[in-house]
């Protein structure tokens, strides 16, 4: 058997993990959820994350290429794999949450991946803006491309916030719930807007700038 990845699949994943997360943040929806029912959106949601970004890592091509007769790493290529590895870090930070009771644990198996999860995201987003700077696509706001990388980029900052709102004090508690919470909630909308863009496009391989960076 045989699976073939495609660009709508990627997208699904993506929509389907920012969905997730997008429910498990809502202000008036994660304090009837509950930390556990929050955390649970959020730790499935983090596994499409990755399933996505795995299909996207496929289809990015190869890592490397030659420039001038000289190898040279694709900016596309690793794009992709930073944001796998960012992924990889929120599976490890969401699922911690569900099992982390001490405070020790709740710094160094949750904040800690979920602070360098956040970090691989601005990193991937940062070379999507380059790879449209050098596109010479830096200002084409009706380009789909453009569209995504930039909502990406805002994702990826809002994802940010949320990490340093969620650094875990002496006391135990998150440095500031509503910035960490707000934080995910619009960085989640972003990267649902950022992939659904592409849901109506047809099965093809991704192009240099589609997915979620």
């Amino acid at each position: 058997m045989l699976i073939h990845p495609t660009l709508r699949m990627q997208s699904w994943g993506f929509v389907v993990g920012a969905l997730l997360f997008a429910l498990g943040s809502a202000p008036w929806l994660s304090t009837a959820m509950g930390a556990t029912g929050a955390n649970t959106a959020f730790f499935v949601g983090s596994w499409f994350f990755t399933g996505a970004a795995f299909v996207q890592l496929t289809l990015s091509g190869p890592a490397t290429t030659t420039d001038q007769g000289k190898p040279a790493i694709r900016a596309e290529w690793l794009s992709a794999a930073i944001q796998f590895l960012g992924t990889l870090l929120f599976n490890i930070s969401t699922g911690a949450a569900l099992h982390a009771h001490t405070i020790k644990g709740e710094m160094h198996l949750v904040w800690n991946p979920n602070a360098e999860g956040s970090v691989a995201f601005l990193l991937s987003s940062a070379l999507a803006v380059l790879m449209l700077q050098r596109a010479n696509q830096i200002w084409e706001p009706g380009s789909k491309d453009w569209q995504s990388v930039w909502l990406n980029m805002l994702g990826s900052i809002a994802f940010g916030v949320s990490a340093v709102g969620a650094f875990i004090t002496r006391n135990g508690t998150a440095m500031d719930e509503v910035l960490s919470v707000g934080g995910t909630f619009v960085g989640a909308l972003c990267f649902l807007a950022a992939s659904a863009i592409f849901l109506g496009k047809d099965d093809e391989p991704a192009g240099e700038l589609a997915g979620a960076s």
